[in-house]
């Protein structure tokens, strides 16, 4: 967008006006099409709350309501026009709560929303009304405290209450305040101050003066003491006084009414409403300000409003119609921006801001009269009213054209705040920005210039050319933002030019607090270290918000060219590089900073990947790091324990390769073969000779050893590990070789733990006894010593260890010990030929036993039946057994293959067989029947190994009558 320089500054040129577009007036009145007729004129009428009240010449009052407008309230006056007089003006609060109604001959009614019937005011009796100024509470009840301006100067309060009593008055009193020589109070307004809920402000008009009073007012919530007299009294008004004014000419004070869903500007360009008065001049508007509370208020307030001449709203340019000087103004209503006024039969809107009229046109016929111009000021509606019709001012998108004003006035703020297209936005930010650059204010205008489409090129270099980097930084933050994530290329150019801006700010502060030189006139060397922090800070906030827009090598390449150490890790540290930052430390051997870095950490591959160069210079407090970490695989950092093993000088309780391994196996339970194979491995390499350490691994082991005997056995034998070679060889069983290898080291009394140890091989325990016995005669300066010594196992007898003494050894040395052998072998001897005595003995009484079964029989008494079929056992071939349990002998076989293994059932079957075909005969016959006989009656059915097999049959088998078991 181009710019044209002003008078007054910096505006936008004249192409911004395209920017509001084609759109409809903002201003058109549309004639309101009664849906009743009309039985008289129109005298009066108002609006409030959605709420019309129509005055007829005839007294009848209609109360329509705008939401349900075919329900209409028609009201008469308790008396005829022909007694009171006609209705001349009505006054309705903005709840459309309360109406007082005024007739020519001074009489005046109070009528109620939730009434049909008009109560007369009695105090109020020949007191002409031109004014009211409701509470500013806006109670719906009653009307509390209100001010009355009657057409004689007087200011009147009072309090109106309805009343159902018909002797009780609406008016709980009636007192004048004050009194103005002036003639008719034609317009007066009260409102609330904030701070303080006492605290109010009035403002009174007159035809040439206009009056602000401001102050704390009375006590009067009661309803009986005066509310507005304390104000009048104390305090002295501010009067603003137009000279040469004429009584003839209208008269009235307006106010705007509640913002309808509007932006809110800045108190100082537009309050949240608006005055103005009419007067024979014109129309004095302004700000019905707020601040500062005190006497100055009314001042400030005279100071800030301005007059707009009667001459430039009366007159028209109409193509059709003469200029006239002589119209004069009726009638005034205020919007949120502009003054509409009824000029003739003419409406006329001036934008309150500029003064310039935007609407005009005529709207009564030649001879038509105007009754009033009322405004809605809750519902933010504008009527217009005749004897006879009913018009509706329609606003639309009052505010479209405000930020054009606003942005002339270099209100850009404001401005700013009214611009609802992204062209009007860019067009304030853009004039914003050239506004602020021409004051030297380039800081500020880097924020704005951020949010315009002023080519980017452009702005960079005004803020190059004038050597402001901080300008320059805030604007590329800014104008980062606005660039889509798709467009990837720009937003990582403007990023990585960020990068290099952040570093030369920081080494230019870096410098200047280095040597000690003032940054500024206005920055000393505290203020100076204050700021360094703020850009680092704001660097590392960039850095965080934009990590995605930042390439890396890119960022690497431009913060190292810088030299800034902390910034350069703490980009790498955000965008989770920590192999960068690992290496980095580790290049410079900082291992404190690498380990801190280390122990953030949640990748297992970086601790495997630098476990090694770390083992080797900080192996203590990689341990207690490792230690730490969960889930590592310990095989993996294997590698890195053997390297720091192999170098390791020191004892082996300072060995922390030794100290983590311990952990693993110790701690976390660890069966990696790999893991123990490692420890036996640092264990015996060791140059210490103590074994100490190794023998307690070992023997924690258990029968459940995690690693290799073999493996094992061949470190302790290279390492010359002897009794860790003898606790593998007996874990293995090799107890031969474990008492050889002990013996051979003169290990005696272990060798002999180990003899003992196969308590259930007595042969083995004896040979291993046998060489530890010959180890020991050996060695035994004394024979007597050696027998004490070998009396230790029961195996071994005097006989056994002979072979093993010197042949020049006297026999008087053992002669008890062989004497006592012999002694134990005569005792043997008896033992023997006791034992031989009674098997001589037993066998005697078998073969009495055998020759008794020879003889044995059982008698059969007739009727005796088989136990299987139940039918007599004499009527063919029968079996009867010891238990006196007989079966025939079909019976019994074949309850006998029901029951036999298939081996037994398969022969009883080839004997059955080959015996009734008659394949056999003679001796072979015979000896098949006896062997059939053997395997069928070798046992009763139901009394031995056969009746156990069947414990699994129920009682009652299929088929079976279950009632024969009933009891």
């Amino acid at each position: 967008m181009a710019l044209e320089p002003a008078s007054n500054g910096f505006t936008a040129a004249d192409n911004v006006a395209s920017l509001t577009g084609e759109a409809l007036p903002i201003f058109d009145v549309e004639r309101v099409q009664l849906q009743f007729s009309i039985a008289a004129d129109f005298v009066a009428a108002q609006v409030a709350n959605n709420v019309l009240i129509l005055a007829l010449s005839n007294g009848r009052i209609l109360r329509i309501d705008l939401n349900r407008p075919e329900d209409i309230d028609d009201i008469d006056l308790p008396k005829k026009p022909s007694e009171i007089g006609v209705i001349r003006r009505m006054f309705l609060d903005p709840t459309a709560s309360h109406l007082i109604v005024c007739t020519t001959l001074g009489e005046n009614y109070y009528l109620h929303s939730q009434s049909r019937q008009p109560r007369p005011l009695g105090r109020l009796r020949s007191v002409t009304i031109e004014s009211v100024a409701w509470n500013p509470s806006l109670p719906t009840a009653s009307t509390r405290e209100i001010l009355l301006g009657a057409s004689d100067g007087t200011i009147y309060e009072s309090y109106i209450e309805p009343s159902t009593e018909f002797y009780r008055k609406e008016e709980r009193y009636l007192r004048v305040v004050q009194k103005l020589p002036d003639g008719p109070v034609t317009g007066i307004w009260a409102d609330n101050l904030p701070g303080r809920s006492d605290t109010r402000r009035v403002l009174i008009s007159t035809h040439s003066r206009l009056f602000h009073l401001a102050g704390k007012a009375g006590g009067g919530n009661d309803g009986n003491h005066s509310t507005y007299t304390k104000l009048f009294e104390l305090e002295q008004p501010t009067i603003h006084e137009l000279s040469r004014t004429s009584t003839s000419s209208a008269s009235a004070l307006a106010v705007s009414p509640d913002p309808q869903d509007a932006p809110r500007a800045y108190d100082d360009i537009l309050p949240d409403r608006a005055f103005a008065w009419l007067s024979s001049q014109g129309v004095y508007h302004g700000n019905l300000i707020v601040n500062p509370v005190g006497p100055d208020l009314g001042v400030k307030l005279f100071a800030e409003s301005k007059l707009l001449p009667r001459s430039q709203l009366a007159a028209s340019d109409g193509a059709n119609r003469r200029k006239s000087v002589a119209d004069e103004i009726d009638a005034i209503a205020l919007t949120q921006w502009h003054i509409i006024s009824l000029v003739g039969n003419r409406i006329v809107a001036a934008n309150r801001l500029t003064g310039a009229n935007v609407f005009d046109q005529v709207i009564l016929d030649r001879g038509q009269k105007a009754i009033g111009l009322c405004v809605d000021l809750q519902k933010n509606t504008f009527w217009l009213f005749t004897t006879q019709e009913i018009f509706e001012i329609v606003l639309r998108d009052e505010d479209r054209d405000i930020w054009k004003i606003m942005l002339k006035m270099q209100h850009f703020d404001a401005a700013l705040r009214y611009a609802h297209t992204p062209a009007q936005k860019d067009a304030v930010a853009t004039s914003s920005g050239d506004y602020l650059i021409s004051k030297g204010l380039y800081n500020e205008a880097a924020g704005v210039y951020g949010k315009s489409s002023k080519p980017f090129e452009e702005v960079a270099l005004v803020f190059v050319d004038n050597a402001q980097p901080d300008a320059l930084r805030k604007y590329l933050l800014a104008k980062l933002g606005t660039y889509k994530k798709s467009q990837v290329m720009q937003r990582i150019m403007i990023a990585s030019w960020l990068i290099e801006i952040f570093m030369a700010k920081l080494n230019s502060l870096d410098d200047t607090i280095v040597t000690g030189a003032e940054l500024s006139e206005t920055l000393n060397a505290a203020q100076t270290k204050e700021q360094l922090e703020a850009v680092r800070s704001e660097y590392q906030n960039f850095v965080n918000k934009h990590k995605s827009d930042l390439d890396r090598k890119t960022v690497y390449d431009l913060i190292s060219s810088h030299g800034r150490e902390e910034e350069l890790l703490f980009y790498a540290d955000v965008i989770n590089d920590y192999n960068y930052v690992l290496s980095y430390w580790i290049q410079r051997e900082r291992w404190t900073e690498a380990l801190k870095v280390l122990k953030r950490q949640t990748d297992l591959d970086v601790f495997y990947r630098y476990s090694s160069v770390l083992m080797t210079h900080a192996a203590a407090e990689l341990v207690e790091v490792l230690m730490r970490q969960a889930g590592l695989k310990t095989r993996s950092l294997i590698p890195a324990l053997l390297e720091y093993d192999r170098n390791f000088k020191g004892p082996l309780a300072q060995n922390q390769a030794i100290r983590y391994l311990q952990y693993v196996v110790g701690q976390l339970n660890s069966t990696d073969s790999a893991v123990h194979n490692t420890l036996v491995s640092m264990y015996a390499s060791h140059p210490s000779k103590d074994e100490t350490a190794l023998l307690s691994y070992l023997e924690s082991q258990g029968d459940e050893q995690r690693f290799d005997s073999d493996f094992a056995l061949r470190l302790c034998i290279e390492n010359r590990r002897v009794l860790s070679c003898v606790h593998i060889y007996t874990s293995m069983g090799q107890y031969v070789q474990a008492v050889d290898l002990a013996l051979s080291h003169n290990e005696i009394e272990l060798a002999s733990i180990i003899a003992d140890r196969p308590m259930t091989k007595p042969a083995l325990r004896k040979k291993l006894w046998l060489a530890v016995a010959k180890k020991v005669i050996s060695q035994s300066d004394g024979i007597k010593t050696a027998i004490e010594f070998l009396r230790r196992c029961d195996l071994l007898k005097i006989e056994d260890m002979i072979p093993f003494f010197p042949d020049f050894v006297v026999i008087d040395d053992f002669k008890d010990e062989i004497c006592a052998a012999l002694e134990d072998y005569s005792r043997n001897i008896d033992t023997l030929k006791k034992e031989m005595d009674e098997s001589s003995q037993t066998a005697a009484n078998i073969k009495v036993d055998i020759a008794a079964l020879d003889r044995r029989y059982a008698i059969v008494e007739p009727g005796e039946k088989c136990y299987d079929c139940g039918l007599p056992l004499l009527v063919r071939q029968f079996f009867v057994f010891p238990c006196q349990h007989a079966f025939h002998s079909d019976c019994l076989g074949r309850k006998v293959l029901e029951q036999a293994g298939v081996g037994k059932s398969r022969r009883i079957k080839e004997c059955q067989v080959q015996i009734s075909k008659g394949l056999v005969s003679g001796a072979k016959r015979d000896a098949m029947i006896a062997e059939l006989d053997s395997l069928v009656a070798s046992a009763c059915i139901l009394c031995s190994d056969f009746a156990i097999k069947r414990i699994d049959e129920p009682f009652i088998k299929e088929g079976e009558d279950r009632n024969e078991w009933a009891l």
